[in-house]
């Protein structure tokens, strides 16, 4: 019984349980009936995803990605993690983890500057048993 953190569209691990999609939205393109499939995921959870508020601040930087831009992402999508809903959402993945297997992701390439780099740690914090890729 384990968490792991992946890049969603990619191939599923062997006993990777149920994946879930922690994305604002769904993959462009591709039919509801075809998520699962594809290896997106199994359930979609957008209350672990940055708001889109957040993610059109971060669009509007003139250097999105650079050190200080990324450390004010991360505060304030940690902000964001740190509302009621989100915090027990965080929970319950993490509770999950200890009882059985599962996964939780992004599309994005870079896991460095991705928010699921920081949702692995919000759910270190909260107990969760974490597998590393």
């Amino acid at each position: 019984m384990a968490l792991l953190v992946i890049r969603l569209g990619t191939p599923r691990k062997v006993g990777e349980g149920l994946r879930v999609g922690t994305v604002r939205r769904p993959p462009r393109g591709v039919p509801k009936a075809q998520y699962a499939a594809l290896d997106y995921y199994d359930v979609w959870l957008p209350t672990l995803a940055p708001s889109a508020q957040l993610m059109g601040w971060l669009k509007s930087q003139p250097e999105p990605w650079s050190d200080k831009t990324w450390q004010a992402f991360a505060r304030r999508y940690r902000s964001e993690m740190a509302a009621p809903d989100a915090r027990h959402v965080l929970q319950l993945i993490a509770a999950l983890s200890r009882r059985t297997d599962l996964a939780v992701g992004c599309y994005c390439e870079d896991e460095g500057r991705c928010h699921r780099s920081l949702l692995r740690e919000l759910l270190r914090d909260e107990g969760a048993l974490l597998l590393e890729t």
